[in-house]
């Protein structure tokens, strides 16, 4: 059997799985701080026929050797946490993160998940929420009469009530940062879990310790840029019609030789 079949099957499976990941990108474009991802790939085991550096001679060595390569796998899908661009929507409880940090959230479960989607809501008891209904951590709870509500950049949450014009310091939003963002686990619902990757979360009040600020009546739009994608779309389908070809090079170079012996 010739190698370069299994080779070029290697190629397009990496390439198909380029495809699926800048589908979702594309599908993603304007889901709130969402991060694109990128697939890294590595190349396989190669067989030695010649090592590099052998003795060829009493005096003479091998320059390069005899390697060939066996083809492609993914080794990893990444997150890009760039910042996506602003947006302003004038909505007082839209909170977008400026810098790097994540608002936290906890699950049904009792975790804690990590977001950059600041679209928060109020529930029936009155708790801020995320869009999938998921309590802030810390807890804040905005009062009844509450007339008007102020998200200051440090996270300091105020209020004003009907009968005082003063505003009340009810509760403080903190963020949360990992060592490495690209080892979080995505849920999907815009949400992240701690992994062994990411290293445990460094808490702390926004705008301090590199930690970003927050926005008040604004939304972190999604960082995938539509040219980008499609310019990478088109590489990987031109790298699979290539792929495609040597698979079909090489099975006539078979029939070739099968033909050839009879």
């Amino acid at each position: 059997m010739n190698p370069a079949l299994w080779i070029s099957k290697t190629g397009v499976q990496a390439q198909d799985a380029k495809l699926q990941a800048i589908a979702n990108n594309l599908a993603n474009v304007n889901t709130v701080g969402f991060k694109r991802d990128r697939v890294v790939f590595e190349d396989l085991f190669y067989q030695v026929e010649r090592q590099p550096g052998a003795q060829s001679g009493d005096q003479t060595l091998v320059p390069s050797g005899v390697q060939l390569g066996n083809g492609t796998r993914v080794v990893g899908t990444q997150k890009v946490f760039t910042t996506g661009s602003l947006q302003t929507t004038g909505q007082s409880l839209d909170v977008a993160i400026v810098g790097q940090g994540f608002l936290q959230v906890e699950l049904p479960s009792g975790e804690i998940a990590y977001t950059r989607a600041g679209q928060l809501q109020v529930n029936a008891e009155g708790r801020l929420v995320n869009a999938q209904g998921l309590p802030l951590v810390p807890d804040i709870t905005i009062p009844a009469n509450a007339t008007s509500i102020t998200i200051g950049e440090n996270g300091v949450v105020s209020v004003t009530l009907a009968n005082d014009s003063t505003p009340a310091q009810i509760g403080q939003i903190t963020l949360a940062n990992f060592v490495n963002p690209a080892g979080l686990l995505a849920l999907g619902d815009n949400l992240y879990q701690e992994t062994q990757a990411s290293g445990p979360p460094t808490e702390g009040t926004p705008g301090e310790d590199g930690l970003g600020k927050l926005k008040q009546g604004a939304l972190e739009g999604s960082n995938v840029q539509v040219v980008e994608e499609m310019v990478d779309m088109i590489a990987a389908q031109r790298t699979y019609e290539m792929n495609t070809k040597v698979l079909s090079a090489a099975d006539s170079m078979l029939q070739y030789l099968a033909q050839a012996i009879r």
